[in-house]
């Protein structure tokens, strides 16, 4: 029986067992079975005969954005409107067969936008080069998920479904558990929180699954089983996703409208140029990017080269960005904007910077 089967087997299983308190401790295992069996997939094989051509791209610019989809969405004609680079579009499935990068340059940011092959239904199995197109996705900053408008809400489900099962975690936090395997004593297990989903008994029969025996564990709130379960396994990749539904001119208003007032979702359409100001605005929100610019004494900021920087950057982060030695130079530094009470303020390695600051630093 292989693996692709006992896969099979168990979530039958799973969606045959009726959820209620006599069978969480039997759906627990199987669920842990389940990570277990997901993780062997994603392994290399050992006899790995020839290699394919192989979709990494060098990372370059200041985020990365991937672009992921079922065939015929509009993914290159997204790629070619947004930046200067041309991808094949035509009108049948598989146009784009590799990785294509490209550059957006907004806000004097420099993202790169790559744009992955068709994902088809059974990609977490290696269908259809599905691995090498989400293991590319699994580097990227943002994800963008591009959906048919004119599908309903069928594909958006089936890439969930096929992200979630090779260990991406797309709008949610990594779950607040403190987890460390240890040598000997036991299974310490405590919880700051009352706990409704997961119990010490459950907790156990997971980690045993795990052929682990002795640990310590502490749940700082209310996690479901699944959450616990990515813990152990510990290589869950949690990001941010936009979900853009493009040719919206084909469909109605009304639906139009449902669409966009849902979570984490914009509206385009790539044929009538539709909305994409919007996108790229909302996409900068997504990729938490602050432009932050310098100035030498006596001389006015320059406004033409900002510093690009994640939100929650301290000063100490900008020297480093400018030049390796300068924090163990750094006597104060001016700043003037929004993170400051008054203009300019002294401060010193450790204030928090933020959009379109201006930063003069005095060296020792």
């Amino acid at each position: 029986m292989g693996i692709l089967e006992k896969i099979a087997e168990i979530e039958k299983e799973i969606s045959r067992t009726q959820k209620n308190k006599a069978t969480e401790y039997h759906l627990g295992l199987l669920k842990a079975k389940l990570a277990k069996y997901r993780a062997q997939l994603l392994e290399p094989s050992k006899s790995a005969g020839a290699k394919g051509e192989g979709f990494d791209v060098m990372k370059s610019g200041d985020a990365r954005v991937a672009l992921i989809g079922f065939p015929s969405v509009g993914k290159s004609t997204f790629l070619s409107l947004m930046t200067s680079t041309e991808s094949e579009a035509a009108s049948y499935e598989f146009t784009t067969l590799t990785c294509i990068p490209g550059v957006i340059e907004y806000k004097g940011a420099n993202i790169q936008l790559l744009d992955l092959p068709g994902i088809i239904e059974g990609a977490a199995q290696g269908k259809g080069r599905g691995r090498q197109v989400i293991a590319v996705a699994r580097t990227a900053d943002v994800v963008i998920m591009m959906l048919d408008a004119t599908k309903g809400d069928v594909q958006r489900e089936l890439l969930e479904k096929e992200l979630e099962s090779v260990g991406i975690r797309l709008n949610r936090t990594k779950p607040n558990i403190y987890f460390k395997p240890k040598k000997g004593g036991g299974l310490s297990y405590n919880s700051t929180v009352p706990l409704t989903q997961c119990s010490e008994k459950l907790v156990q029969l997971i980690l045993h699954e795990y052929k682990i025996f002795n640990a310590e564990v502490l749940f700082r709130e209310d996690c479901t089983p699944d959450e616990f379960i990515d813990v152990i396994v510990g290589n869950r990749v949690y990001m941010p996703c936009l979900y853009v539904y493009n040719k919206v001119d084909q469909i109605s208003m009304e639906e139009v409208d449902r669409l966009a007032r849902r979570p984490h979702s914009v509206v385009i359409s790539c044929g009538m140029k539709l909305n994409l100001d919007y996108l790229l605005e909302t996409l900068w929100e997504y990729l938490a990017l602050i432009c932050i610019y310098t100035k030498k004494r006596g001389e006015r900021p320059d406004f033409n080269d900002a510093i690009i920087m994640r939100r929650g950057a301290s000063v100490e982060h900008v020297c480093h960005r400018i030049h390796r030695t300068l924090a163990s130079q750094f006597k104060y530094a001016l700043v003037w904007g929004t993170s400051t009470k008054y203009s300019p303020q002294r401060v010193g390695l450790t204030h928090i910077m933020e959009h379109e600051d201006v930063i003069q630093i005095v060296k020792k």
